[in-house]
Parts: structure tokens; C-alpha cells; sequence
């Protein structure tokens, strides 16, 4: 027979999926693999700390770019006192802590602003090497550690100035919770600036003061760790394939102090893009570090390893029992069938034929011994007689065979390690949800106050343009602003003088209306609208219109599911993953928060997080309402984040998920080996079966042809040896009439 087919393989290889399955299940739903952290918490630190890495570099671009979009602006118009240039530009951005406008040629200070900038790392090479006016990292008399951003203002017969500002490299000033605290870390692991501990410090217990010196003292040696590990390439640092965030990041675990575990994320500055320019920020080398002390859990479940045991031990004797009824009832009558039909075809007539019991076997059986007795002129065949088996025949055995690893498969996919609602999520990933919600919101405030300064900044060079200049320099501000759909200046009656991009939407002057406001409803999207007044034309506005994609990119996190914007009535303007204009939040709960979050606003979002248990199943949600300076500081929004806790990686929901996909597993194994005894053997048996009894019946024209080499195609090979030797049988007998005829002419 060959190996590859007939009834041996399918229940061979049934023997070998069985006894895998059963050593997986035994392995994977046996002993609890919880650690002293959960995996949940060590991956919401690593998000953690992207958000802050992804923050940090989008703020220091922008800078940059502002920088040196202002510093072109300038160079392309008339010459502006040095003094102007920084009060215009301290107006329009409060990112930079100092400012300063330096004479190239004499080296002298022509104007300061703010913060008093040191220059002694004013060097040649940091002017015309090969990095000349890269942003450089100084050190104050302070101690403490600024950005220096540089761009050059070059007019026409005039001498050039270097346009020099300070910024702080500090990750975004948020509510980070208590002991929570994020660190900028530079390339040999030096702390260039931290959040959170500063909060910390008003704490009056000595226990709480030493747990948080032990903190700082952790954040230090983990920084070190940090910086080491991002010096590694991006894509040698990820599995083949991954993707995800685009540097290096990942989680470290520190010392135990009182009960609690130091855990940290970083993440490397990294471009946005890679395949775009490279990011000014991702080329410093910084690194953004997450420290949270987490109460350690208590590991191992000794119950869950005799689980996992007696779930395997089941499955082994199903599959015994399921591998004996197709023995019995598939394989060992269809070999004997293979037997005596061979026997019957070489002649031996004189035993009669071993006849299974029932099914496909027991019909063909009864064929054999009827052309047995037919050879032996003990039978012409006309008689009828009663056909043995069912009317499920070989179908039958599977139906078992199928009910019996079903009753291991549906209670372990569908009753074992069931949550139903009741898994109790670490408090940790509550305040994680909460405080990267803040993070997002303050990001995309930023993002508005961004562009309403960068409006500020074009609207400049149009009040001093004639009106036949708008078209172009909106046009170019269109392109250099990608942000924008539409930009366009409107008089004091709202009529549109110059636009550029697609068409515009109505704008309403007023003193009382905010400079950032939505419209649109009833319209397909909102319409977000940010608005600054054209210096020197009176009632004039340039008006943009602020892409809703954009806005939603910059929602789109792992690990935060999905992520809202909503208005001062709970209406949503932005979505992470696609909206419905103006439509409202799903489910009370969200609203409440919102409603909840809106009256704390002053307080920030220490309290705005909850869990939603509903329908069994856990929801973990926050909404943080926009805080802080700016022109968006009023406008009345609220992000709203929601996560499905059984997304996050907790041991019950994990231990779950493996019982479900080994129930599936199983029912896999059930089509795959039983499906394949159908096709293979009770499909053609059934054919058999019909063949011969029309065969036995007295149809001998009708040829048979085996289609596998197994089996089944043995026994079609012997019956159709047999069909060959009865119709000679009947052509002897039809001739022997005819040879010796009978009556008076024969005498």
C-alpha cells in the first residue's frame, strides 16, 4: 500500500495532532506565566514612553522649522531692527526661553530677548563646518542643559545676523501622577531634563521622601541603560518585520525598594517618516525615559499546572477512543475487504467471504459473495438480496469520531478560563490610560497653538504685500504648511480677497468668537478654522483650514484603543479610527466622563479615569479636557480615550485567548483528519459500493476504474478483475446452447 494514501494516514497523522495538542494545551494552559510585573504594564511603559519621544521630537522640529521660516521671511523682505524682529517673534511663538540676534562680522550682540544665551560655543565650525547651524546642546551657568537653534538673516548690502534661540529640553509639562516621572536622557546617559519628580518632592512622609530618592537614583542608572541600548540601528534592534515605532524602544526593569519594582520605558527620537527627510530632533541623539515604581504581584498558580494536566490527559483519551472507532469501524473492514477481494479475484471460490457487519463495507461484502457464488454457477443472479448497512454508512463512524473530540473541544474553547467581566485590571493601567490621554491632548493643543502662531507668522509679510502678492505668498504658505486645506483672507464683512487650496468655508468677525472654532454641521466632516489678524489691514483675517486628517494622526497610538475628540457638547470633531461628523460618544458612561472631566478642568486629570464593566466585559477609558496657554486654552475640547482591557496583555485575559484558539486548534484538527478520511476513503467507498451491487445485480458492461492507488482503488482493481471473469462466465454460458443444439435435426 502506498504511504501517502488510503485510511492509514489520516488516522496516523490524527494520532500525532492529538498527542501536539495535548502537550501544547498541557504547556500553555497549565502554569501561570505571571511575573512580578505584568507584561500589560511593561508595554504600556514602552508606549508611555513613545508618546513622550514622539512629542519631544514634533516640538523640537517645529522650532527649527519656525525658526528658520521666520528667519527667510525676513530675509526676503525690507531689513528689520533687531529689536523688532525678537519682540515679533516672542508675540507670535512662547516656545523659546531666550533670544538673540548676533552681527556675524563683528561678533557683537545686537538684541536679546528672555533668557540670557551664552556664545563662547559660537565657534567656526559651528558656522560654516560640516554641520554648520546645526541645533547644539549648551550648558547654562545654571547647570541647566538648552537647545540652541540658529538661522541666518542675510539682506541685501547689509551685514549678515545669526537669529539664535533657547529652548528647554523638557518632555511636555503634564500631569504625570504621583512617583510617575519622564527623564530626556543624552547619548552617554546623562539626565538633560526630567518631569514628575519636581511633583513629587511636596511629599511629607520620610518613607515617601526615600522612596523618592530611591526613584532618582533609579531614573539615573536606567537612563544609562536607555542610552546604551538606542545606540542600536532601528532595524537591527526590531524582529524581522515588526513595525510599530519607528526607533529603538523597549522596557527595563530596575531595583526593589518596599515592596515596589522600578520600571522604565524608553524610546529613541526618531523621524515620523524614515523615507522623508530626516528629523532634525532624531539626528541629537536624545533618548526619552518612563519611570514608574509598580507594586510587585504575587507569581505562580500551582492550581493552573493541574489544569493544563488533566485538559491534556482528556484529550488523550478521546483521541484514543476516537482513533478505535475508526479503526474498528473505518480501517478494519475496509482491509478485509482489500483481502478477500483479492482472494475472490485469483480464484479461490471455494470459501465464502468474510462480510462486515454494516455500512459501505457490509454492501460491498455482500456484492463480493454474491459474485463469489455467481463464479460458482450457485447463483444467476436474479435473486434479490437484502443490502446490509445504513444510510449513513462510513459517514456514521466520523459523526462519532467528530463528537467525541468535539466534547474536549467546546468546553476548553468556550467554558475554560472564561473572564466574563470579572478580571481585575492593575490600577496602573487605569492611571497609564489617564496619563497618556493627557499626554495626547496636550499634544494636539500644541499642534493648534502651532497653527494659529504659524498663521500669525504668514499674515505678517501679507499686511506688508499689495494685494495682487496674496495669491502667491498664500500659495507658498500652502505648501510650506501641509496642515492646512484651505488658506484664505477675508475682509470685515467676510467677503474672501485672496485664497489658495480648496474652496473656502464662511468666517464670522467678531471680537467675542475664538481665533480656533469648528462649523460644518450637517456637512460630511467638521470644519476647524483658526484664524489671525493681517497686521495693517484693518478687519482683514487670514483664515486656515486646519485638515481633519491631520488632527487624526495625531490620535492614532498603540496601545490606547480607540482615541476621540469632542467639543464643548460632547460632539465629535477627530477620531483615531475613522467618525461620523458632530456625532456623539457611544454609551453614558463616556459622556459622563467627559461632563466630569470638563468641571475638573482646573484640577487636571488626576480623577479622569474609570472602568466601564458592562455586558461583561471591562472597558478601561479617560478624557482630559485642553489645559495650559495658548489661544486653544478655551476652546472647550476633551480627548477621550477607551481600550478594551482584554487587549492589554493581563495573564487571565492571555490564558483565555490560549484556550479559545486551543479549542480552535482542535476543531481544526477535526475537519482537517476527518475531512480528509471522507474524501479519501468514504466518498469512493460509497461509489464502490454502488458499483458492486450493480455489478453483483448483473451489470458487467459497465467498467470500473480505480482513481487512488490505496485501498479502495485495490478493491476496484479486484472487482473489475471479477467483472472481466463473470462476463466470460456468461459469454461460456450463452456459447454452450449453441454448440449442442437439441431436436430432430440433430440426429
Amino acid at each position: 500500500m502506498p504511504l501517502l494514501g488510503g485510511i492509514r494516514p489520516p488516522i496516523a497523522i490524527m494520532c500525532v495532532l492529538v498527542l501536539a495538542l495535548a502537550g501544547l494545551s498541557a504547556k500553555v494552559l497549565g502554569p501561570g506565566d505571571d511575573t512580578a510585573v505584568p507584561k500589560a504594564v511593561l508595554s504600556s511603559q514602552q508606549y508611555f514612553a513613545e508618546d513622550g519621544a514622539i512629542a519631544l521630537r514634533a516640538s523640537i522640529d517645529e522650532r527649527v522649522t519656525d525658526l528658520e521660516r521666520t528667519a527667510a521671511t525676513l530675509s526676503a523682505g525690507r531689513p528689520v531692527e533687531p529689536g523688532r524682529i525678537l519682540s515679533d517673534l516672542g508675540r507670535t511663538y512662547q516656545k523659546w526661553t531666550g533670544t538673540t540676534v548676533v552681527d556675524l562680522e563683528g561678533g557683537d550682540v545686537l538684541a536679546a530677548r528672555g533668557e540670557k544665551i551664552p556664545l563662547a560655543w559660537l565657534d567656526e565650525d559651528v558656522l560654516t563646518g560640516e554641520r554648520a547651524l546645526t541645533p547644539r546642546m549648551v550648558r547654562l551657568e545654571t547647570g541647566d542643559v538648552r537647545l540652541m537653534t540658529m538661522a541666518v538673516l542675510d539682506w541685501k548690502d547689509r551685514p549678515q545676523h545669526l537669529l539664535i534661540a533657547s529652548s528647554s529640553l523638557s518632555v511636555p509639562a503634564i500631569n504625570l501622577g504621583p512617583f510617575r516621572s519622564m527623564a530626556v536622557v543624552a547619548e552617554g546617559g546623562e539626565v538633560l531634563g526630567t518631569a514628575g519628580f519636581e511633583q513629587a518632592e511636596a511629599l511629607n512622609s520620610d518613607q515617601e521622601r526615600k522612596e523618592l530618592a530611591f526613584l532618582q537614583k533609579q531614573m539615573s542608572k536606567l537612563a544609562v541603560r536607555a542610552a546604551a541600548r538606542t545606540e542600536e540601528h532601528p532595524v537591527r534592534a526590531k524582529e524581522p518585520g515588526s513595525r510599530g515605532y519607528p526607533g529603538v524602544s523597549g522596557t527595563l526593569l530596575g531595583s526593589e525598594y518596599n515592596g515596589r519594582l522600578a520600571t522604565a520605558g524608553y524610546a529613541s527620537l526618531a523621524s515620523s517618516d524614515p523615507a522623508e527627510k530626516q528629523s532634525v530632533a532624531a539626528g541629537l541623539g536624545l533618548t526619552v525615559v518612563a519611570l514608574l515604581p509598580v507594586v510587585q504581584q504575587q507569581t505562580g498558580q500551582p492550581d493552573r499546572e493541574l489544569y493544563g494536566l488533566a485538559a491534556a490527559g482528556f484529550l488523550v483519551l478521546l483521541g484514543l477512543l476516537a482513533v478505535s472507532v475508526l479503526w474498528a469501524t473505518v480501517q478494519r473492514p475496509l482491509l478485509r475487504l482489500f483481502l478477500e477481494s483479492r482472494r475472490i479475484a485469483r480464484g479461490d471460490l471455494t470459501r465464502p467471504v468474510t462480510v462486515p457487519r454494516w455500512g459501505e463495507a457490509a454492501r460491498i461484502g455482500t456484492a463480493l459473495e454474491r459474485l463469489r457464488r455467481q463464479l460458482r454457477g450457485e447463483d444467476d443472479g436474479s435473486r434479490s438480496v437484502p443490502r446490509r448497512g445504513g444510510r449513513l454508512g462510513g459517514r456514521g463512524p466520523l459523526a462519532v469520531t467528530a463528537a467525541l473530540l468535539l466534547v474536549w473541544c467546546v468546553p476548553v474553547g468556550l467554558l475554560l478560563n472564561r473572564t466574563d467581566g470579572s478580571v481585575s485590571v492593575p490600577t496602573t493601567m487605569v492611571n497609564d490610560q489617564r496619563d497618556r490621554t493627557d499626554l495626547i491632548a496636550d499634544r494636539l493643543r500644541r499642534a493648534l497653538n502651532e497653527a494659529h502662531a504659524d498663521l500669525a507668522s504668514v499674515a505678517r509679510p501679507i499686511g506688508e504685500e499689495t494685494a495682487g502678492d496674496d495669491t502667491r505668498l498664500l500659495e507658498d504658505a500652502l505648501v510650506k504648511h501641509p496642515r492646512y486645506q484651505a488658506l484664505y483672507v477675508v475682509d470685515a464683512d467676510g467677503r474672501v480677497s485672496a485664497r489658495a487650496g480648496e474652496e473656502p468655508h464662511a468666517w464670522s468677525a467678531g471680537e467675542d468668537l475664538p481665533p480656533v472654532r469648528v462649523s460644518g454641521k450637517g456637512g460630511k466632516e467638521p470644519v476647524i478654522q483658526a484664524g489671525a489678524q493681517v497686521p495693517g489691514r484693518k478687519g482683514s483675517t487670514l483664515v486656515g483650514e486646519i485638515r481633519v486628517e491631520f488632527l487624526n494622526s495625531l490620535l492614532a497610538r498603540p496601545g490606547l484603543g480607540e482615541v476621540r475628540v469632542v467639543d464643548a457638547d460632547g460632539l465629535t470633531v477627530a477620531a483615531s479610527d475613522g467618525f461620523l461628523a458632530f456625532e456623539e460618544l457611544s454609551g453614558q458612561a463616556l459622556t459622563d466622563l467627559v461632563r466630569a472631566a470638563g468641571v475638573r478642568v482646573g484640577a487636571g486629570p488626576v480623577e479622569n479615569g474609570l472602568l466601564i464593566r458592562e455586558k461583561g466585559k471591562v472597558t478601561v477609558a479617560a478624557a482630559a479636557p485642553f489645559s495650559g496657554g495658548g489661544v486653544t486654552a478655551d476652546i472647550g475640547w476633551t480627548v477621550v480615550s477607551r481600550q478594551d482591557a482584554e487587549r492589554f496583555q493581563i495573564a487571565a485575559y492571555e490564558r483565555e485567548s490560549r484556550s479559545v484558539l486551543a479549542g480552535m486548534l482542535g476543531l481544526a484538527l477535526i475537519i482537517l483528519c476527518l475531512g480528509w478520511v471522507y474524501l479519501v476513503v468514504v466518498r469512493p467507498l460509497r461509489a464502490l459500493a454502488a458499483g458492486a451491487e450493480r455489478l453483483a445485480d448483473g451489470d458487467v458492461k459497465t467498467v470500473l476504474y480505480p482513481r487512488y492507488q490505496d485501498e479502495v482503488g485495490a478493491v476496484v482493481r479486484s472487482l473489475e478483475l471479477l467483472r472481466q471473469q463473470a462476463q466470460a462466465h456468461r459469454h461460456n454460458q450463452a456459447r454452450r446452447p449453441a454448440e449442442h443444439p437439441s431436436g430432430v435435426g440433430g440426429r
